[in-house]
């Protein structure tokens, strides 16, 4: 049928008029932007942000399978909150909220998609010790997309290599372009320090601040980026971590310059920073004035506390949690600054994640100092009134403690006898294999500088890493002779990758770039991170461990199919390695295999030189 080139021009016209009706509409913004049927949690809380959202009026929704059940008017006219019901019979697609604003009719467009479930792609998988995580700063690690490096209207416009406290344009195109290098390495997973915006005036680089939760970062590749990222890494085989922040967000949040309701904040009469002091949430002596600061205290200045007692704060942060989850099909989550959080918020979080994703895994940085203050903010048998249910949290005790068995001297309480305290003290966890241990991360000093550059301590730190209980977590960059100290910044433990920019004089993903320091460390680590992946000992066996003797550490892990024996010696001076002292482990095994230099011998005593860590795969 012919259409008249009048009538054509009459449609154009009204599609035209229709559009402009709708952009003006949608210049309210919802958060979150779009759901999925079929969750668990029935219940959606949408706030919905922009010049005239207080004034909607004649509210309606006429879709089945889902309900309007309440509206809150927040005394901030910007914003107004719906709470829906979603049941079972809704179907995916696209609705409309109707309402009225000075007497015009209006309509607001909502998208209900399906879930990821039958897409091929498995997601929500969860990290175990089986697992080897790998932690990247995107902006550090490789440059893949150089027109993304700076982002026309963002505040931050630096760009300079040259110093460690500008943005260097590293993104997610760049990780992706290393997937093989990694998973050659022996990595299963990968941390991301946070992806979403950071739309502050400086140090943007880190991803700490964030000014909008429902954005990726455009100077990482945006949202099309990190979905790419995602999949191609679980089309290799590895897993992605999230990291979350839910305690703070940066002081250019969208919330913060228009704030929702009085209450959004932990506002004081003037600026209060938090004590730090974890010790108040088990003291029984504590005060409650320090208690509060703790919890309701700023970490910074430039970062603005959430007060997740106020309901719709809670409801904003757990959903997009699972709003991450779903939309980008991560496996993993890690929450940042574990113990400045609410701790009934947190149970309420991690509960809603585990609900809709039973397999996924969370852990909290508890950056503490002793193994009851960790315990407390996750799984534990400690006979206190709160209970977290967080799973496991970054082992900072451990690290303490490997620390103290390769700098200090051996004696009845330090040395690698604080190593041996430290484990000793699992029982107060429910579950310590969903522990991540480390050498080191994005706010410590690289582990290489801390024990002074010396290659045979570092290996055997990384034995320790690589054969210990836990989830073992790499810093990038660990795989190398790799320096670096927080004095008088973190961002000299936050360089670059070598070979992550095309100009790279070295680049370090190629043997070619590395020194001969690099390659003994590399092929160290290499080793044992793809011998671990396929030892059922080393990722689901037991742990037993021998007090340490004159500076000589024993332990072993073992399953019914394997066994591992793990020799430390952090003297100052050779020791004897008798096998028969640990027969209780060794009785009925004959030889050995040495899984880092490759040898075979029988089980007869071994002299281990100075600060010199074997792994023994026992044979009978």
């Amino acid at each position: 049928m012919t259409v008249p080139h009048k009538s054509i021009k009459a449609i154009l016209s009204v599609l035209l008029c229709l559009a402009v009706f709708l952009s003006k509409a949608q210049d309210l913004q919802c958060y979150p932007p779009a759901w999925w049927t079929g969750m668990k949690d029935k219940k959606l809380q949408i706030m919905i942000h922009g010049e005239n959202a207080g004034r909607m009026a004649d509210i309606s929704l006429n879709q089945p399978g889902i309900t309007l059940e309440k509206i809150t008017r927040p005394e901030n006219s910007h914003y107004i909150f719906f709470d829906l019901n979603i049941e079972a019979n809704a179907t995916p697609g696209s609705f409309f909220i109707d309402y009225v604003i000075d007497g015009k009719k209006k309509r607001l467009r909502y998208e209900l998609k399906a879930r990821r479930k039958g897409k091929g792609t498995s997601y929500a998988q969860g990290v175990t010790a089986r697992d080897l995580i790998y932690l990247i700063m995107p902006d550090r690690f490789s440059n893949g997309d150089p027109s993304n490096d700076r982002i026309p209207g963002m505040k931050d416009q630096s760009l300079n290599r040259d110093t460690v406290y500008n943005r260097h344009g590293g993104d997610l195109s760049g990780v992706q372009q290393h997937l093989d290098y990694l998973k050659d390495l022996g990595v299963t997973a990968i941390w991301l320090n946070p992806v979403l915006e950071n739309d502050m005036p400086d140090r943007t680089e880190h991803g700490y601040a964030i000014t909008d939760h429902y954005k990726v970062d455009p100077r990482l590749g945006g949202e099309k980026a990190y979905n790419n990222f995602v999949e191609a890494a679980h089309a290799q085989g590895l897993k992605v971590i999230q990291d979350a922040i839910y305690n703070h967000v940066g002081l250019y949040h969208f919330t913060v310059q228009d704030r929702p309701m009085k209450d959004w904040l932990n506002e004081w009469p003037s600026y209060t920073n938090t004590n730090y002091k974890d010790q108040v949430f088990f003291d029984p002596h504590r005060s409650e004035k320090d208690y509060r600061q703790m919890i309701k205290g700023w970490f910074t200045p430039q970062m603005p506390d959430l007060n997740q007692d106020n309901p719709f704060v809670a409801n904003f942060l757990i959903q997009h949690a699972i709003w991450c989850v779903e939309e980008f099909g991560i496996d993993g989550w890690r929450i940042d600054t574990y113990p400045y959080n609410e701790p009934n918020f947190m149970n309420r979080c991690n509960k809603a994640l585990l609900t809709e994703y039973p397999s996924i895994s969370i852990f909290g940085e508890t950056w503490v100092y002793s193994v009851i203050s960790q315990s407390y903010f996750c799984e534990n048998a400690l006979k206190v009134s709160f209970k977290s249910n967080l799973p496991g949290t970054t082992d900072f005790q451990c690290l303490w403690a490997i620390t103290d068995a390769l700098t200090k001297n051996f004696s009845w309480r330090d040395g690698v006898n604080q190593l041996y305290n430290t484990l000793a003290q699992d029982v107060v966890y429910k579950d310590p294999m969903k522990n991540v241990i480390f050498l080191d991360n994005h706010d410590k000093d690289r582990f290489f500088t801390v024990l002074n550059e010396d290659i045979e301590k570092y290996k055997s730190a990384l034995s320790w890493l690589f054969t210990a209980r836990g989830i073992p977590q790499v810093y990038y960059g660990d795989e190398f002779a790799t320096t670096g100290s927080t004095t008088p910044t973190d961002g000299h433990v936050r360089l670059d990758f070598p070979g992550g920019w095309p100009d790279d004089k070295v680049n370090k993903f190629k043997e070619a770039g590395r020194d001969e320091r690099d390659m003994t460390i590399f092929s160290h680590f290499r080793t044992l991170a793809n011998f671990r992946k396929g030892s059922s000992a080393l990722t689901t066996g037991l742990m037993m461990q021998y007090i340490p003797v004159d500076g000589l550490y024993v332990y072993f892990r073992y399953s019914k199919d394997q066994t591992v024996m793990i020799a430390m010696n952090t003297s100052t001076t050779p020791k004897k390695l008798i096998f028969s002292d640990y027969a209780e482990r060794t009785e009925g095994f004959k030889s050995y295999r040495n899984i880092t230099e490759g040898s075979e011998g029988p089980l007869e005593d071994l002299i281990l030189p100075s600060y010199q860590t074997v792994v023994l795969e026992l044979k009978k």
